[in-house]
């Protein structure tokens, strides 16, 4: 850092979030990048992307959040603060007051709770509940206790005050790995346990609940979430299960790399043979991309390179951000194939994958998916030529 950035105080600084970038060292051109590629996150048109950088840039009044921990891991949060995407990890930190959080609180013991008490007093209706982990209904829920409060009690005392909660995770969205058989627990998602608590705001009206499943979440599904509110001043279109359109309103199959491979009958038959090392569909080995609602492989995770989601690298879609798929089916246990009908335009095949998809195959079985076999005969055959030619064109330059 500067010396200049380092004799600056936090009142030279600025109320802004561009001025806090600024002083971080996080250039302009990073954050315009940053802002085009979240509005494209929500679903937004691009155009919008004006009105996102704004919320960025001026929003001065940070929405209050408190963040509960229940059976969990501690994967979401953890997740969020890894440095591999360190841009998420220091907007969040500045676009949100996080109230309370017992993984990040400095506080602790009476302190903490003290801290927790005071920001509902001050955010009453304001604040945004955030909750990690399932709810254990069973025995009263006295498998999970924080300050000798069990999640009930908790929720009892602050939901009725909050604005909206988002239930970040798989565990907080339907009940998570704790949910699987035999459950001992009885664990469930912070829907079910409002509804099963009859738990609502104050007023008496329902309790807006974002779910967000992933184990773990993606981070930039919450952000997306938090820019949108902040952007349009109302919440995203949520599906039946509460989840954002944006975000969860398309199978994993449907834009998955490896999708012009099961459209043309390529499968991988077992973990190392010949189709698993050319990069063919991952379905007999029991993907649940065909039955799993999320944005996976648009996003990808980590921002360690493109390619590296757990489909991109060779394992199956474990199905964890849809319930009764994730920690419910054996990982062997082929899918229950929701949509077969091929694409209009197939996504790209990475060219790490030697051997995969040519573009005369993609062509091929993307006209004879939709009916025109004599035009996919002829676009094949040119095309496998102009491959033909670019091989040969390669290979001289090569010498």
């Amino acid at each position: 850092m500067s010396e200049q950035a380092q004799s600056l105080t936090e009142t030279d600084i600025g109320p802004n979030l561009s001025n806090q970038l600024e002083i971080r060292g996080v250039s302009r051109r990073r954050f315009l990048k940053f802002a085009l590629s979240i509005t494209a996150a929500m679903g937004l048109p691009f155009g919008m992307s004006r009105e996102v950088l704004a919320a960025l840039e001026q929003s001065q009044a940070r929405p209050t959040v408190i963040w509960l921990h229940f059976q969990e891991c501690t994967g979401c949060t953890e997740s969020l603060l890894r440095a591999t995407h360190p841009t998420v990890e220091s907007l969040i930190l500045d676009l949100i007051s996080l109230d309370y959080s017992e993984t990040l609180l400095a506080a602790a013991g009476h302190q903490a709770e003290q801290a927790l008490a005071d920001s509902i007093a001050q955010n009453r209706g304001n604040f945004i509940l955030v909750v990690e982990g399932s709810v254990p209904m069973r025995d009263g829920g006295i498998y999970c206790k924080v300050a000798r409060k069990t999640p009930q009690e908790m929720l009892h005392e602050i939901a009725p005050h909050a604005a909206a909660a988002v239930a970040i995770g798989s565990c907080a969205s339907w009940g998570g790995v704790q949910s699987a058989a035999p459950n001992p627990t009885e664990a469930v998602g912070l829907p079910v346990a409002l509804e099963r608590e009859g738990i609502t705001r104050s007023d008496g009206s329902a309790l807006p609940v974002i779910t967000l499943p992933g184990c773990p979440a993606s981070p930039y599904n919450l952000l997306s979430t938090v820019l949108y509110y902040l952007t349009l001043k109302k919440l995203p279109a949520l599906d039946a299960k509460g989840r954002p359109l944006f975000a969860y309103g398309h199978l994993i199959h449907e834009n998955c790399e490896r999708r012009p491979h099961f459209d043309a009958g390529r499968f991988a038959e077992a973990f190392g043979d010949e189709g698993h090392r050319k990069g063919w569909c991952l379905y007999k080995l029991g993907c649940k991309g065909p039955e799993t609602y999320a944005n996976c492989p648009a996003i990808e995770f980590g921002d360690v390179g493109g390619n590296t989601w757990p489909v991109g690298i060779g394992h199956p879609c474990f199905g964890c951000a849809e319930q009764g798929v994730g920690f419910h089916k054996a990982l062997h246990e082929q899918a229950d194939v929701k949509s077969v009908t091929p694409p209009a335009f197939f996504p790209e095949i990475f060219t790490e994958h030697p051997g995969g998809a040519s573009l005369a195959g993609a062509a091929l079985a993307g006209a004879v998916g939709g009916g025109g076999a004599v035009y996919a005969l002829n676009a094949g055959k040119k095309l496998k030529k102009a491959e033909a030619e670019s091989s040969a064109e390669s290979e001289s330059e090569s010498r």
